[in-house]
């Protein structure tokens, strides 16, 4: 997939979004192509390094961690920037960038005009000043997410991920694992790409300077860990190395640069390791002090096994993307009992143990990563990170194998069997799990119900495992009747061409009205029948048949005298899909026995309402539509569920009793269409134009 953006767009400085941010520093900013700015202008001068990236008046620290890390890795490097770019040879003003976005890998082309200020670079750049890779990678990452302004402040696993489609993993280190150190280490030596960060409590610690000279809410990269025996001990030291973006603002505890503490270690370890430091903004320090002044770890992983063994294992990888829709599939956590069913469920289906014989415990290792989709992209119209996670419930084995929804009652009799850590705002969350072989439901949510958005979930096992959505199979019970009987069903709203033709009204179902060769018995009306009769017979007028405004007015006239049906009537626009449910002769109206038919319809539906409706002010909540639904013969998937909710749901997520008769005429109107239409019953209709207006328009 190509990211290609006309110039003028991405030189428009309002375009860019980024003169809020930098109205108060820079008075002037302007475009120059790189020539016109230095001589010799070079895309790569000597390889690209951590050393080639100086952080500009952008707030984008975590991405420079994340582009720190990439460079000491050079195959996962020329993936982002594919090689043999310059501004020599083949140079057409272009340059191409690789990422990762939601599940593959996506190519963004930037030209090379750059921002500037009285001739320097205002963002990232080099030391050199004629190199310019990381400028040209750092703007076609703002290409990316729509803006240089929507860099300001993020996540370095966000960017580490963009850059190799890896599994994050986040570790808060006042809780960390035991053998962190082994932990870090053997990631490390995979390719791990590793960042760090000290909390804030408030807006005013932002970028906020510790005693010992570290800047908290700043992204530092992790390069390297080693080990070193104390001279005058028995004993071996730990000790990390770090990068500041900045290339300032250094560590000036223990281990900092001449500190007393290199001369506890031997000469030959001490030149290997200020060896190692190639430039001002790396620094030492040790272990114990890294956990004791940092709060956060963040971890990308190229693939799930990164971290553990010393094999690479081939893992089973299940993506899925999904939405979270106020109304409908926006349920919230398990805090919200009513609504957390409703949220999207994934079914996951682990076959075999892991292979692991130094452990005696018959487990399945799986990775979940739960990611929000676009977020950073939406920041200029108010969009956050959404507080996401997920729980994992083992599925009874009476339900294993039958993909259905689960519903209310299993999640409030249930008690989840594992679950992510902790809610949080950030893009992905990430947990790594041992689970018995067996059957289970992951659902994923956000943290409060009715909060939009989009996501895609991975899993990862290491053994064989399956995992697909929980989806109920579309269908009504009306046409699983119609294809057991052997009459033909009645062609409704769905082929105007055979209108003419009358049909019997004794059933739902019938064949052509035959003429009678003798009178047959009629049973005797009942009270309520009369009264339709006589309300009918004084609107209707001779030709016994009622038009959808003739119908509006009936309707009113009917309920008015059932208590136990509070409502006004309904609208002029529902009638009109009344008529076209019942109506088979094409004429646009009623006749009596259709309304007769009609009105059982709406008693029975009726009955459904009443019972969610349970604060009897006549409405009922747009998430227990699902259960009205299902209660009334039909069962319906989640996307469908989402058209409900948007269609016939007000503003506070209420559907009142005539949106909800409206959806359930339509509801049975198309499921009977398609059912004429599906003449072999393989569930696949084949429509012509005529054929498709004519059913979308008179419905």
């Amino acid at each position: 997939m190509h990211y290609v953006m006309e110039n003028h767009y991405f030189h428009n400085v309002k375009r860019l979004r980024f003169h809020n941010i930098l109205k108060k520093k820079i008075p002037f900013l302007m475009f120059f192509v790189f020539q016109e700015i230095c001589e010799n202008p070079q895309f790569i001068i000597d390889g690209a390094n951590r050393t080639d990236i100086c952080q500009g008046e952008l707030g984008d620290c975590w991405l420079l961690a994340a582009i720190a890390c990439l460079t000491l890795n050079e195959k996962l490097l020329y993936r982002v920037i594919p090689p043999d770019q310059s501004f020599t040879e083949n140079y057409a003003g272009i340059f191409h960038f690789q990422f990762w976005r939601y599940g593959e890998w996506i190519d963004v082309v930037v030209d090379d005009r750059i921002p500037t200020c009285n001739n320097q670079l205002v963002f990232t750049k080099s030391f050199r000043k004629n190199e310019f890779w990381s400028a040209l990678l750092e703007k076609a990452y703002a290409k990316l997410h729509g803006s240089y302004e929507a860099l300001k402040g993020g996540n370095t696993l966000e960017a580490m991920e963009d850059f190799t489609g890896g599994v994050t993993e986040y570790f808060e280190l006042s809780d960390d694992p035991t053998e962190l150190y082994k932990i870090m280490k053997n990631a490390l030596e995979r390719g791990s790409l590793m960042g760090c960060s000290i909390d804030v409590c408030s807006e005013s610690e932002l970028e906020s300077r510790t005693e010992q000279g570290l800047v908290r809410g700043h992204a530092y990269s992790i390069i390297s860990l080693e080990e070193c025996d104390e001279v005058s001990k028995d004993t071996r030291i730990r000790l990390i190395r770090l990068r500041n973006p900045w290339g300032f603002v250094l560590w000036k505890g223990p281990w900092s640069a001449n500190s007393k503490e290199w001369s506890t270690i031997s000469a030959a370890d001490r030149e290997n390791l200020k060896k190692q430091t190639i430039e001002a903004s790396e620094f030492w320090m040790s272990f114990a002090d890294f956990k004791k002044n940092f709060t956060k770890l963040e971890m990308c992983n190229l693939t799930p096994d990164t971290l553990q063994g010393d094999e690479r294992n081939t893992w089973t990888v299940s993506v899925h993307e999904g939405r979270w829709v106020r109304g409908s599939s926006a349920g919230g956590c398990r805090n919200f009992p009513d609504t957390f069913w409703t949220n999207p469920q994934y079914r996951l289906q682990l076959y075999e143990e892991d292979d692991d014989p130094d452990d005696e415990q018959v487990a399945c290792t799986v990775v979940v990563a739960l990611m929000q989709k676009g977020r950073r992209m939406q920041r200029h119209q108010g969009a956050k990170f959404l507080t996401i996670g997920f729980s994992i419930y083992e599925v009874p084995k009476e339900m294993c194998g039958q993909n259905q929804h689960l519903q209310k009652d299993f999640f409030l009799y249930t008690a989840s069997k594992a679950k992510c850590k902790t809610y949080i705002n950030l893009r992905e969350v990430t947990e790594r799990f041992c689970l018995p072989p067996g059957e289970y439901v992951i659902i994923p949510t956000t943290f409060k119900p009715h909060e939009e958005g989009e996501f895609i979930l991975r899993v990862f096992s290491e053994k064989q495992s399956t995992s697909e959505e929980a989806e109920t199979t579309i269908g009504s019970d009306q046409t699983q009747q119609d294809k057991k009987q052997k009459e033909k069903p009645i062609v409704f709203v769905s082929d105007r061409a055979l209108a003419s033709k009358e049909i019997e009204h004794d059933t739902i179902r019938g064949e052509k009205r035959k003429k009678p060769k003798r009178k047959l018995l009629q049973p005797e009306e009942t009270e309520e029948e009369k009264q339709f009769r006589a309300i009918y017979q004084q609107i209707a007028g001779d030709d016994m048949q009622i038009c959808a405004n003739e119908l509006k007015t009936i309707l009113k006239n009917v309920l008015s005298k059932h208590n136990d049906i509070k409502s006004e009537g309904f609208s002029l626009e529902t009638c009109r899909s009344m008529i076209a449910l019942m109506d088979t002769d094409g004429t646009g109206k009623l006749n009596l026995q259709e309304f007769k038919h009609l009105w059982k319809k709406i008693k029975d539906w009726q009955l459904i309402f009443k019972r969610y409706d349970k604060d009897k002010n006549w409405s009922i909540s747009s998430f227990e539509m699902r259960n009205a639904v299902n209660d009334a013969g039909f069962q319906l998937n989640r996307q469908l569920y989402d058209i409900i909710a948007m269609r016939y749901a007000d503003e506070r997520l209420n559907i009142d009793f005539d949106s909800y008769i409206c959806c359930f005429v339509r509801l049975e109107g198309m499921f009977r269409a398609f059912n004429a239409f599906d003449k072999d019953g393989d569930g696949i209709i084949k429509l012509n134009v005529l054929e498709w207006l004519q059913l979308t328009m008179y419905s």
